[in-house]
């Protein structure tokens, strides 16, 4: 009988082997947005709120770095996320998933089904971060579970998988409270965070502003003030941006992961925009 990479023959039975035990290779795959943002280099991405496999994966070939997988503000359930990581794997972007909250339990079930990265809302404290950062991270690092079924190749590169998890996987927090930004150099210096992301409309209703008034200056203060905490700590800021003159200005002021609108803000754009130009002939 011919011999195959991945099983032998045991008596009248194969033993099957993982694919990187039988032929040295490893399919694991390496977390380019990450070693980005440790290299100080900027990235960008876009949330994804509609739950379609088939935007993920126009998206993703169009050279995002990233892609944010929407579940706290949208109806996607796990499964629909696991089919958008999917149609993203032939593409260069990183999926990352933004989780309803910093619960353990549903960042290790998004990491098991593909995400090579978290953004969770509403952290206020050094202590939310710790149990995120903790969550993603497998012992002695951290708490983790083991059980990465799509993540691992349904289990041909276990072995590969649980050496690397821990350096392959963003780990990003939503900055939205006026408690955060009191608490935001303990937050900054937790081990293990990658990125501070701004969520401006919770943040002006936090300090009790109209989000649809912006600018304010103390709203740019707390700007500047993340930004200076990111730059101290060597963890990456980001923010959404809505133009491409936003996007060059943002980056210009120090920040390194850049959301280039939603999928849904830019498909509605790309749409006023014909259906201006109709009107005006």
């Amino acid at each position: 009988m011919r011999d195959c990479p991945g099983s032998r023959l045991v008596g009248q039975f194969v033993e099957q082997r993982p694919f990187h035990e039988a032929t040295g290779a490893s399919h694991v795959r390496d977390n380019t947005t990450r070693a980005k943002l440790l290299a100080g280099e900027p990235t960008l991405g876009s949330f994804l709120g509609l739950g379609s496999p088939h935007i993920a994966e126009m998206l993703g070939h169009a050279g995002f770095d990233w892609l944010v997988l929407e579940t706290e503000h949208s109806a996607v359930e796990s499964e629909r996320v696991e089919q958008m990581m999917m149609a993203m794997g032939g593409t260069v972007a990183t999926p990352i998933v933004r989780v309803t909250r910093g619960d353990p339990l549903e960042i290790a079930r998004v990491l098991d089904i593909g995400a090579m990265g978290v953004i969770v809302p509403m952290v206020r404290t050094a202590t939310d971060v710790e149990t995120i950062v903790n969550a993603t991270r497998y012992p002695p690092a951290g708490s983790r579970g083991f059980g990465p079924l799509r993540a691992s190749r349904y289990a041909q590169d276990y072995e590969d998988y649980l050496n690397r998890a821990n350096e392959q996987i963003v780990v990003a927090v939503i900055i939205e409270t006026a408690e955060a930004i009191e608490n935001i150099n303990q937050i900054a210096a937790v081990p293990g965070l990658d990125v501070m992301f701004l969520g401006l409309y919770d943040l002006c209703l936090s300090y009790g502003f109209n989000p649809n008034e912006m600018p304010f200056p103390q709203i740019d203060a707390c700007i500047e003030q993340v930004l200076g905490a990111g730059v101290e700590h060597q963890v990456a800021v980001g923010m959404g941006v809505g133009s491409p003159e936003d996007l060059r200005q943002r980056r210009d002021q120090g920040f390194r992961f850049l959301s280039y609108g939603t999928d849904y803000m830019l498909l509605a754009g790309a749409a006023r925009a014909g259906i201006e130009a109709f009107g005006a002939v």
